[in-house]
């Protein structure tokens, strides 16, 4: 039987010497494998690549003179902020694309990008003496090709087709919120400086986007979890907050002890939470077949049961 490897210096190492072994342990068996809801950033080397040219920009314009000096700076200011743009539509494509239901995004980063690209190499093509006619080609050349080498925006939201767009609205105003407290106990662990608390944190972060993507299947299940997404997921926001202060101050054994028992709690509760509604999915989709069958019956049509049945 495969098991999970631990010593003295691995981050759940304590908590494991506690945990009964044997046959009936939950020791690692019910938990989610490490790689679990992992991530790649979506902030590749082309995109921060893209933080070199206005620097090379500014570092020429110095011996341009006056004029050139002054639109070689603001050409690398340009650029500076599309780079920084096009970084958060990036990410902002990124949490889209892993939604089954999503409002577009509100600002159109990736195209802002491409403009203040065209426009800082338009000035630095100002900047070595081009002309108006020049520069204009110059800009027009790199929007196109910042636009082909990263793409657009998602220009419009995303839902299930059965869905109304009220319902959809609804599940994505929940969603995001979650996201938000769910990142924001992500930064209180990491400012809390516990490898530990990290860990476990990142545990219930993919336990509970578990539960997130289970409301996105089947936003009827948003009435059942919207205390989740919301109050309590709030409650663990502010508790992680509230626990990085104390730790930060003090590296109390007894907080720490009290917030992974908190988390454990949480994780189990969402757990539960997610399998109860993916149960009722089943139960629905039960009603379904029997109801179906019934009516091929009154049809004449006989349908044989399959060995699951």
């Amino acid at each position: 039987m495969a098991q999970r490897f631990g010593g003295r210096y691995s981050p759940d190492s304590a908590d494991d010497s506690k945990r009964p072994q044997g046959p009936s342990s939950t020791n690692s068996h019910d938990a989610p494998p490490a790689y679990a809801g992992a991530r790649v950033n979506p902030v590749g080397a082309r995109a921060n690549a893209m933080f070199l040219p206005p620097l090379v920009l500014a570092v020429m314009a110095l011996g341009a003179g006056a004029t050139g000096l002054v639109a070689g700076l603001a050409g690398a200011g340009a650029m500076v902020a599309g780079a920084w743009l096009l970084r958060g539509g990036l990410i902002a494509e990124a949490e889209y694309n892993s939604r089954k239901i999503a409002r577009r995004p509100a600002l159109p980063r990736k195209l802002l990008a491409a403009g203040l690209a065209a426009l800082g190499t338009g000035l630095a093509a100002v900047t070595h003496g081009g002309g108006i006619l020049e520069a204009g080609l110059f800009g027009l050349a790199a929007g196109g090709l910042h636009i082909a080498a990263f793409g657009i925006d998602p220009m419009a939201g995303k839902g299930l087709e059965h869905v109304d767009a009220f319902q959809q609205d609804r599940v994505a105003r929940v969603v995001d919120e979650a996201e938000e407290y769910l990142t924001d106990m992500g930064a209180a662990a990491r400012r809390a400086g516990d490898r530990e608390v990290e860990s476990r944190v990142e545990r219930f972060q993919t336990t509970a986007r578990a539960l997130i993507r289970t409301v996105e299947e089947d936003p009827r299940d948003l009435t059942a979890a919207r205390k989740y997404l919301g109050v309590y997921l709030m409650g663990a926001r502010d508790a992680a907050q509230i626990f990085a202060d104390i730790h930060a101050r003090s590296r109390d054994a007894r907080a720490k002890a009290d917030f992974l028992a908190l988390l454990e709690d949480l994780e189990t509760s969402f757990g539960q939470k997610t399998q109860k509604l993916l149960l009722d999915a089943n139960s629905d989709l039960t009603i379904e077949i029997d109801v179906l069958r019934d009516r091929l019956k009154r049809e004449g049509v006989t349908v044989g049961r399959t060995s699951d049945d």
